[in-house]
């Protein structure tokens, strides 16, 4: 064999050989941590970690903010879904970690028609928000306060629910008015999705008594009348884990995450106190 041939044949054998392994990846890199590993995963999380998060639209937005900083932190995932509670309690029982609810008695409530569903020990009172007066843009009744409610002729909304149970007769009370605004009350609902809809259909409607965090959503079919100090009414908000969640410790961490002073300015920014 020539030494050509011999030269020939080593360089056809180098070219088929596989390629060198390089060093392994280092721990926590995306390709040690595989496919399911969500982006930004601190190193050790475990990947496709998911939190499960359900309650009312009322707080949704800031929870959702703060589920947002929490997942990136700490590299899971939390999916948060709010609304009426008949949407959600179909999944909600199956897969939920954590729930939260848009004032005290809520939260107690479904703790008496759902129960053992809820770990009554990891119960939280978050944040407050202030009830308020909403408007139709521009103020055209001129309404400044509870006061304005009373008047012959104004038309208002009322919701029977969704954390608003008795509110307005609550403020009304205090002020001696609650026949007066009894009889102007024209629309009564059973949540604020059925109230938004209602604002928006009928504008014959001058006022609604609710929660000032609504207006953050509707900035561009309401203006928010905040009521003095000395009127104003707050609402809870409060959270607990379930007993079914799979993911005990990571939910009392978002927990203790939701009642800490980051999502404290969350929840400032959507309208809490």
């Amino acid at each position: 064999m020539t030494q050509i041939t011999i030269a020939l044949l080593a360089a056809l054998a180098a070219a088929q050989a596989p390629a060198a392994a390089g060093p392994p990846a280092p721990a926590g890199s995306p390709a040690a941590a595989g496919p399911g590993a969500p982006a930004g995963a601190r190193p050790g999380a475990p990947p496709g970690l998911e939190l499960r998060v359900y309650g009312p639209g009322g707080p949704l937005t800031p929870v959702r903010g703060c589920a947002e900083r929490f997942a990136r932190a700490r590299g899971v995932k939390v999916t948060v879904d709010g609304g009426p509670e008949e949407r959600w309690w179909g999944r909600a029982e199956k897969d939920a970690d954590v729930v939260f609810s848009g004032a005290e008695y809520m939260l107690s409530d479904l703790e008496r028609r759902r129960p053992g569903f809820l770990d009554p020990s990891t119960r939280r009172s978050l944040w407050v928000r202030p009830a308020a007066i909403l408007v139709r843009k521009g103020n055209p009744r001129r309404i400044a306060g509870i006061a304005d409610l009373a008047r012959p002729g104004v038309r208002l909304l009322d919701v029977n629910g969704a954390g608003q149970v008795g509110l307005w007769e609550d403020l009304a009370g205090r002020m001696g008015l609650i026949p007066e605004i009894q009889r102007n009350i024209a629309v009564s609902t059973a949540n604020t999705a059925e109230a938004i809809a209602a604002w928006r259909n009928q504008p014959e409607l001058d006022a609604w008594i609710t929660f000032a965090s609504w207006q953050d959503r509707m900035r561009d079919e309401a203006d928010l009348v905040a009521l003095p100090d000395a009127e104003r009414l707050y609402r809870g908000t409060p959270v607990a884990v379930t007993r079914r969640s799979s993911q005990r410790e990571l939910a009392l961490a978002f927990v203790e995450y939701l009642g800490g002073e980051e999502c404290h300015a969350v929840f400032r920014q959507a309208g809490w106190r």
